[in-house]
Parts: structure tokens; C-alpha cells; sequence
């Protein structure tokens, strides 16, 4: 690429006026409907710079190496011109698929201590856009346009790595992951989502095998094992190469999971995720998971193999069968450190989203490190019973001597280190309480065993002191918000913007079945009019001609 601004730059012809689009400190201009832009996203795009903003703060400055006579500094890239930095002790990052470029835009304006800025995309039409956007906001001393294919691209920095790798795909970033591992420094963050949810959340466990090396399960705990299937994913791709992965953030939100993760080099680590990761069995009557790690570390440091299975071939509590999946990542989502220091560098960072990036940040912050969780609507559904208010739950886990606590991806979740015994134990206590009605049942219902098994935790309903979360108390926005216009994945390749015009999923939908029988109707009326049978003309006989 040369250093001449026309030649980066494609002309604009005045006739053709772009949309702007602004987002942040950022403006991109669209011209076209072939470059990939969703609004929905800018939640992710603003936990990206945040988290970018605490990680470009904790990396340590070292010093620039000595060269030694007839000795060259091997350069970002051969093909790639590095520009003058603004921050010669920053990071480098790379954006793998940048299609507008509005993330790596962002990054280079509002994200202090960066060095430097790839933003790469496969379609020349992205990069030409990308390159008018990169002048458009006067950022050419930050970020470099690349016209490659992302994983050559990360191959070929194999040996000069980047500090940060953004991958945000559409879809799964499986083919991705190998040679992202490799360009990521060590101590180096990997950003990663994934969108293909459906198929991590369980509804083709055969397609995520294929995909992703493990075996997904259907649970209301999905967007948790939909993590932890992405997380083992990237730590067996680490592992290849003797590195091994430490998850920062782990978060499902709206239609995608994303991880922010630290990728270091040790052998010796590496081993350790014998321990940390696991296969999960789930009955298929009460829907109770049970975790099977792949080894059990010694108190010397050494391994053993664990005593498998981990359940019995019925389960305990309604006598049926289990399905098995994974592997997945058994170990920690999130470093709560690093979520305190996110939490506390909010206020330093003007994002439109930051609301909602505080509630769910602290729902995070107060989960508990225990794999998995379970649903309050799902349990009592089992037993048909009337649903208790999450206080009482919680408070009855607490009165037991147990922890409890909410996990991000559902506000009807019970994350809890309280064994599958005590809280069946809860469930048949509030029954007693609120009567099923048993006679309804079928006689191999997994919720009639449940009920009429015996109990061995005493069981009080008072609400605990600690049963309410601060995140609660302080009114938080902490879940998931209802969808809004163009919410989802989108189309491949399509500028998604804003209609005029916007209603509600609700309100689409309203006389849906109606208008469905109204185009049925008409449709049969245009089958007589071509001549098929005319009602009240008996078969054989023509149509009676109308008079005009």
C-alpha cells in the first residue's frame, strides 16, 4: 500500500452523498448495502473498548530491543506499511474481519495507549470502504487497511505477534482459532464471539461436534455450556502449541456469546486443563447435569485419573436415563479482579451502552465459581407447581448453609454450590406448601418420583438477609433487554439500518393467523377465476361468462 492519501483513499463522487453512520467518537459512511454494519451490536463493541482500555493499561512497557550491526527489525508485515505511531509503547491489535472498519476506528479513538491497528477484511469492497472511513475520522496514523485472508494474515505473525486479536465473525470462529493462538503475544488477549447459537445451545449436537470438538446438550443452562463448549474449543487449540488460556470475561448477551481471554506459554499449564475440563451428563427425566472432570490433580502437583462415571446409570432422584456431553471448560468464566478494574474504569469512558455494561458487569462480579445453573421456572415446571418468588428460593439455599447467586445469562437462574439433593429437597418442601396436582401425573413421571422421594434437608422459606444482591437492591440494569428492531445475527454481508418505520415484534405479529387465512382465501378465488371450477358450476360444465 502506498503512502499516498488519493491512492488509500478511493474518490467520492459528490452525486453520491454517503449515509453516516455515528457510533461513539466513530463515523463510518455507507454507500453501498454490501458492507456488513448491525446497531445491535454496539453493546459488544463498547465491552470490547472497555475491556481494551483496562488490558492496554496492565501491559507492562518493555523496552525496545538493541539491534545488533547488519541486524533489521522484521516489521509488522512485509505487505502491511507501519505508520508513525502515536503511542510508541502501546499495543498492536489486530481486527481480523473489520468490514466497516468501525470497531477498529473506535479502538484507535477511544482507547488510549495503542500503538497500532490492522483492520483486515477479506472483500476488497470492505477494505475500500474501511479505507474511507479510516480518513473519514483521521485516524491513518493508528490503523493500517489490509485486504488478506485473516487467518494467512495471523499465520504469517507467528513470530511478531500482536497484543490484542479481535475476531468477530458471522457465525461459528472455529476455522479461525488455530492461528489465532499462534499471532497473540504471549500475556496477549483474544477477543472472540460466536453466533451460531442454536447450534452450541443444543439443537444439532452432531453439527457441534464438528464444529466446536464437543457434544451440546439442551438445558435452560445453555448460554453457560455454550461458553464453556467455546472456551474448551479455544484451550485445545492453545494447547497444541504449549499455551494455555486464563478466561477474563465470559458473557452471553442478546444472540452471541463473546470471551475475553489471555493467552500464556507453559507446558507445565497446560497439563492442568487435564482438571479443567470434563464432560457433563444430564438426565433426561429431571434434567439434573452432573460434571465429570478428564483428571484430578494432587496436592504434589501431579495428576490422577478420576473414578468414572460420576452418576449411576439411572438417576437418583426420578430413575431415568442420562445423556452425556461436552467435553467442556469446567474452570472459571471470569477473573474477578479484572472485573473489579473494568467495573471501577467505567466512569472513565464516555460508551452509550454503559448502563447496561455496569448491571450486568456486576451480576458477574457476584456469581459464584460453580459450573452451570438452574432455572426456577424449569424446576417447579417438572413438578407443575406454582413457581416461587426468587427470594424465597434463594433464601431457602441460604437457610441451608449453602451459597447462591444469579448467573448474567439468566434472571431466573440459581447458580449455587448446594448439592442436586438439597435443592430437589426446596422443590418438594414448597410442594407441600402448594400442592400439584399429583393425579395428573403419569406413572413414570419423573415429577411424581421426585415428590414422592424422601427428603434429608430441613428446609425454611424465611427470607435471608443476603438473599437480595446489590446489583438487585440498586436497581440495575443487569439482563438481557427485550428485542429491538433488526435484533439478531442479521444477513451475511448486508448493511443492516434502521427502517423508518418501527413496530414491535408484537405488534407484527397481530392478526397474524387471520391474514394467513385471508391470502388462503384469496389464492383459491384466483384457482376458480383461471377456469379450474367456478362455485355452483358442476363438474364438466363451463364457466358461465360475466357480463363487463
Amino acid at each position: 500500500m502506498g503512502t499516498d492519501e488519493n491512492a488509500d483513499c478511493p474518490v467520492i463522487e459528490e452525486s453520491r452523498k454517503p449515509e453516516i453512520i455515528k457510533e461513539g467518537r466513530a463515523e463510518i459512511l455507507v454507500h453501498e448495502k454490501n458492507v456488513f454494519y448491525n446497531p445491535v451490536q454496539e453493546f459488544n463493541r463498547d465491552l470490547s473498548i472497555a475491556v481494551l482500555s483496562v488490558f492496554a493499561k496492565q501491559k507492562p512497557h518493555t523496552k525496545k530491543k538493541t539491534l545488533k550491526p547488519k541486524e533489521t527489525e522484521i516489521t509488522l508485515d512485509d505487505t502491511i506499511e507501519e505508520t508513525s505511531p502515536a503511542n510508541e509503547n502501546g499495543i498492536t491489535v489486530l481486527e481480523a474481519l473489520s468490514a466497516t472498519g468501525l470497531r477498529s476506528i473506535r479502538y484507535a479513538k477511544e482507547v488510549p495507549g495503542i500503538k497500532q491497528i490492522i483492520a483486515n477484511d477479506i472483500s476488497m469492497k470492505a477494505v475500500e470502504s474501511i479505507k474511507r472511513n479510516i480518513h473519514h475520522n483521521g485516524v491513518q496514523d493508528i490503523v493500517t487497511a489490509n485486504h488478506e485472508d485473516a487467518t494467512m494474515l495471523m499465520y504469517r505473525h507467528r513470530n511478531k505477534r500482536f497484543n490484542a486479536v479481535d475476531i468477530d465473525p458471522y457465525g461459528c470462529p472455529s476455522i479461525f482459532l488455530d492461528a489465532a493462538v499462534q499471532s497473540v503475544s504471549d500475556g496477549g488477549l483474544l477477543l472472540i464471539t460466536a453466533t451460531d447459537m442454536a447450534v452450541l445451545a443444543g439443537n444439532s449436537p452432531e453439527t457441534c461436534y464438528v464444529k466446536y470438538g464437543a457434544v451440546s446438550l439442551k438445558s435452560k443452562a445453555c448460554h453457560e455450556i455454550a461458553l464453556r463448549i467455546l472456551l474448551q474449543h479455544i484451550v485445545s487449540h492453545a494447547g497444541r502449541y504449549g499455551r494455555y488460556v486464563h478466561p477474563l470475561l465470559s458473557i452471553s448477551a442478546d444472540f452471541y456469546i463473546r470471551v475475553f481471554v489471555k493467552v500464556y506459554s507453559s507446558q507445565s499449564k497446560c497439563k492442568e486443563n487435564t482438571s479443567k475440563l470434563g464432560m457433563l451428563y444430564q438426565c433426561v427425566g429431571c434434567e439434573t447435569m452432573t460434571t465429570q472432570p478428564l483428571g484430578q490433580q494432587k496436592s504434589n502437583g501431579g495428576f490422577k485419573l478420576p473414578a468414572a462415571p460420576s452418576v449411576d446409570r439411572l438417576c437418583p432422584h426420578c430413575h431415568h436415563k442420562h445423556h452425556i456431553g461436552g467435553p467442556i471448560w469446567l474452570g472459571p468464566l471470569h477473573d474477578q479482579a479484572f472485573i473489579s478494574q473494568l467495573l471501577c474504569s467505567l466512569n472513565e469512558l464516555d460508551l452509550n451502552t454503559s448502563k447496561r455494561i455496569e448491571g450486568v458487569l456486576n451480576v458477574i462480579h457476584e456469581e459464584l465459581d460453580v459450573p452451570l445453573y438452574y432455572t426456577t421456572d424449569r424446576l417447579m415446571s417438572i413438578v407443575r407447581c406454582h413457581v416461587p418468588s426468587m427470594m424465597v428460593f434463594r433464601s431457602a439455599i441460604l437457610n441451608a448453609g449453602f451459597s447462591v447467586s444469579y448467573s448474567h445469562a439468566n434472571r431466573n437462574s440459581l447458580k449455587t454450590d448446594a448439592p442436586s439433593q438439597v435443592i430437589w429437597d426446596i422443590v418438594r418442601a414448597w410442594e407441600k406448601e402448594n400442592p400439584a396436582k399429583r393425579d395428573k401425573f403419569e406413572a413414570n413421571s419423573p415429577g411424581l418420583a421426585i415428590l414422592t422421594s424422601p427428603s434429608t434437608t430441613t428446609v425454611f422459606f424465611d427470607i435471608h438477609p443476603l438473599a437480595n444482591p446489590l446489583s438487585r437492591q440498586k436497581h440495575l440494569s443487569r439482563f438481557q433487554e427485550n428485542p429491538t428492531p433488526n435484533w439478531g445475527p442479521g444477513t451475511r454481508s448486508t448493511t443492516m439500518i434502521d427502517s423508518g418505520e418501527v413496530l414491535s415484534k408484537k405488534r407484527k405479529n397481530q392478526n397474524k393467523k387471520q391474514k394467513k387465512q385471508s391470502l388462503d382465501k384469496s389464492a383459491e378465488v384466483e384457482t376458480d377465476d383461471k377456469g379450474r371450477m367456478s362455485e355452483g358450476v358442476e363438474a364438466g360444465e363451463p364457466p358461465v361468462k360475466q357480463a363487463r
